[in-house]
């Protein structure tokens, strides 16, 4: 960098992170809507089935949220790190401050937040996100923080995921994320199928393409697995290392997978061991096929009453006397 009018290039201000991703509140705010609805409508369902069927819906409603929040999350890997670091570049000045990397499917945010978060005379609050999605540049991106000025410890960490770094870690975590962000695309097609099949109702193969979408769940995590554990280089400020772990969103969508393998393992042995018990789950038990007999005895005709059917029984020689009298 170079001095401009004997200052240093550096805009005034920081950027700070925003309280909530906004993506994720709009897929949350959906569900929620979604849910809200279904709770509107529940006491028109009689019987024991309205428990059943609330649980479906949650459980449903929570599967289609996870699959299609944690597209958009930035935290699947995650680590922190405190250390005194320089602040500025041409500056000795020394900042204590927290120091955060957040790794997503679609790029990286770095953050850093000052101990004091005032200090040298200036507010430490920086939150940055830089992309490498399919339509993102992420060494663009990366020269746009070289000429905004950004703090050296973002740089430090930007650099790190450069595709001119020796490191190789901008081909390892954006090929995973990639190749991940497909699989949860297509677990996000299979959940929808399933709804379908057990609407329709085809209990046995919703099973079946619940068991399809764990897979690709589950599928998912590995790309971030064999990310993460590949040796790369290390994140050092001084003598503290900056490590990452598995995030929120790595956990999740684990618990979430090996649901969805649990609920399609059960239809599965219960469509072949116990089906009378799998249709009551779906409300499909005996409590409708009464309800289609007793709909089809009311449009039979009514039985004769004992006179008329004795009336019926006079012989057809006395009845033609009785008139002709």
């Amino acid at each position: 960098m170079t001095l401009w009018n004997g200052s240093f290039p550096f805009y005034p201000g920081a950027n700070a992170s925003f309280p909530f991703d906004t993506t994720w509140a709009i897929i949350t705010s959906i569900f929620l809507s979604l849910l809200a609805t279904f709770i509107i409508i529940l006491p028109g369902i009689r019987g024991r089935g309205r428990l059943f069927w609330f649980l479906r819906v949650v459980v449903a409603l929570f599967v289609g949220a996870v699959v299609l929040t944690i597209q958009f999350t930035r935290d699947w890997v995650t680590g922190w790190v405190t250390a005194n670091t320089s602040y500025k570049s041409f500056s000795r000045a020394l900042v204590n401050a927290d120091i955060g990397l957040h790794i997503g499917l679609a790029g990286v945010n770095i953050t850093l937040r000052g101990n004091p978060v005032n200090q040298v005379n200036e507010t430490i609050n920086y939150n940055e996100h830089f992309a490498w999605g399919f339509s993102a540049d992420y060494d663009h991106s990366y020269g746009e923080g070289l000429e905004k000025g950004l703090p050296n410890p973002i740089l430090y960490v930007a650099e790190k995921f450069t595709t001119r770094s020796s490191c190789s870690m901008y081909r390892q975590y954006r090929i995973s994320g990639h190749y991940a962000s497909l699989t949860l695309w297509m677990a996000f097609c299979t959940w929808l199928v399933s709804i379908l099949l057990f609407s329709m109702p085809i209990l046995l193969y919703g099973g079946y393409m619940l068991l399809l979408t764990a897979a690709l769940m589950l599928f998912s995590l590995l790309f971030f697995f064999t990310a993460k554990n590949t040796p790369k280089c290390p994140i050092q400020f001084g003598p503290a290392p900056l490590k990452t772990d598995y995030g929120g969103s790595f956990w999740l969508t684990l618990a979430t997978g090996l649901l969805c393998l649990l609920l399609g393992l059960g239809v599965i042995i219960l469509n072949s061991a116990q089906p009378e018990k799998l249709k009551h789950v779906f409300n499909l038990g005996e409590g409708k096929g009464e309800e289609e007999e007793g709909w089809d005895m009311s449009h039979l005709p009514a039985k004769p009453s004992s006179s008329e059917q004795d009336v019926l029984m006079v012989p057809l020689d006395e009845l033609c006397e009785v008139t002709t009298t």
